[in-house]
């Protein structure tokens, strides 16, 4: 068969375009952020104990609690939210694939045999085997915004999954530092007890000589008793914590428990660094910035369907009254050419679609500038917490030890007769208050401190987001 000298320079001519093929709408240009020059709350700010070195270990790693360690070990590769994060990226890489498919020439394979009778003639016999292709050349770039905008999507699920890592991670540490809490107050509790049910049985000795009243003895029993039934309440939300904790890492709570440990008593913080770092820190910006890049392809998409589309097509096969005669030569049959074909009216379609279009991207950037301001006010709310609460910690030391004093000077009085029982009884609860008050000073310094490296990356860098290239080249 021979084509036309018309249809070759068609051709010729549609394949040159396809290669200079030019690309509507609008060149994605990164939106401007805000970024202070400096943290407003880092102003008196001084790490404590061990800092967050800039290395490859990971950012629990400072408290040094191989517990901690392998609890969060087990999330990255036991966590259901977390696995469904990577399906979700899965299907993102699938999604560039499919976007890159509208690059390619399809071809169709069809065969046929039919008996059939028109309305005046007799029944008759058909049968055909062909071979359909076609091409759609992107002239204006439509195939390629929408793979720009399914890559950057991929890009934003590749940094959700990074942000749902980071999130678990620290959910799993303060809730964990909450766990070590409640041992310490049972701990606590425990001590208490002990003790008051030595002073009980003194305070029983007494009234029974009759050198305390029954009053005494009520006072004291209810002491033991409230510190008896605190101590039920600790072990209520340690079960709980444990529960969550389990869930966290993919079991069931049965399948998981936690020994009792001393709670560590350093609180480790990472240097806020330079404000305009954050940026490059959080995975939850960049999934920002990247949802603000597909959005702006996509109005490339919208645009290009102003302009035709051009499809180069072409079919071979053979055809015949029956399947043993379609090998003859003069059964066969082909058809080769383009078609344009371009919408005139729409009823404003299309140009709807490009509005919401370009909506959705203003939509994109005002999320990714929102991202941007509550990562600030997260890093600056974890250093004011982590400031005024090692203050507070500094004033409950002192009130603590005031309170020791006092019930050592409150016990020498009642037993040289001067006050009652009852001053006893409200010394030491202040003792037992201020020490319970000093160890959840130390479980919100410890959370705060957790809360503030994932505040600034958790040590993920926006270079480990996987490049365009590489997502294309893994979505293959």
């Amino acid at each position: 068969m021979h084509a036309s000298p018309l249809l070759s320079r068609v051709v010729a001519l549609l394949a040159a375009a396809g290669l200079s093929a030019c690309a509507v709408g609008p060149d994605y240009v990164r939106p401007a952020a805000p970024s202070p020059a400096q943290y407003k709350e880092q102003d008196g700010w001084r790490p404590i104990a061990p800092q967050l070195a800039a290395s490859d270990m990971a950012w629990w790693a400072i408290y040094g609690d191989p517990v901690l360690d392998g609890l969060e070990r087990q999330v990255e590769v036991s966590n259901q939210s977390l696995k469904a994060a990577e399906s979700n990226y899965r299907q993102a890489l699938a999604l560039v694939q499919e976007s890159r498919a509208g690059y390619s020439p399809t071809l169709s394979l069809s065969a046929a045999d039919q008996r059939s009778r028109a309305a005046s003639g007799s029944p008759g016999n058909r049968a055909s085997v062909g071979l359909d292709a076609s091409w759609a050349p992107d002239l204006w770039g439509r195939v390629r915004r929408a793979v720009e905008s399914s890559t950057a999507a991929a890009q934003a699920s590749a940094a959700d999954l990074a942000g749902a890592r980071l999130s678990l991670q620290a959910t799993l540490a303060t809730d964990y530092f909450g766990l070590r809490v409640d041992d310490e107050l049972a701990r606590l509790y425990d001590e208490a007890v002990a003790g008051y049910q030595k002073t009980l049985e003194i305070t029983r000795n007494q009234n029974a000589a009759g050198t305390a009243n029954e009053a005494d003895v009520i006072t004291a029993e209810t002491q033991l008793e409230g510190a008896q039934a605190q101590r039920v309440g600790v072990g209520v939300q340690r079960a709980q914590l444990e529960h969550a904790i389990a869930v966290l890492v993919g079991k069931t709570p049965d399948q998981l428990s936690i020994a009792a440990r001393p709670l560590v008593r350093s609180v480790p913080a990472q240097p806020p660094g330079l404000p305009s770092t954050l940026l490059e820190r959080r995975p939850d910006i960049a999934a920002a910035e990247r949802g603000a890049a597909a959005a702006s392809a996509q109005i490339g998409v919208a645009v290009a369907a102003y302009y035709p589309d051009v499809t180069l097509s072409a079919s071979a096969g053979v055809a015949g009254a029956a399947l043993g005669g379609l090998v003859k030569a003069s059964n066969a049959v082909w058809a080769l050419g383009p078609q344009l074909a371009m919408t005139l009216l729409d009823g404003g379609l299309r140009r709807a679609q490009v509005t919401a279009a370009r909506a959705s991207y203003d939509a994109a950037v005002a999320n990714y500038r929102q991202t941007v301001l509550a990562a600030f006010a997260q890093v600056e709310d974890q250093l004011a917490a982590l400031r005024i609460l090692e203050g507070q910690a500094e004033i409950q030391q002192r009130a603590l030890a005031s309170a020791r004093r006092a019930v050592e000077v409150t016990v020498n009085q009642y037993q040289a007769g001067t006050v009652a029982y009852t001053a006893v009884v409200t010394a030491q609860a202040t003792v037992l208050a201020d020490e319970q008050n000093l160890l959840t000073n130390l479980g919100s310094r410890l959370d705060a401190s957790a809360s503030l490296a994932a505040a600034l990356g958790g040590g993920w860098q926006d270079g480990l987001l996987p490049t365009e290239a590489a997502v294309q080249q893994e979505a293959r």
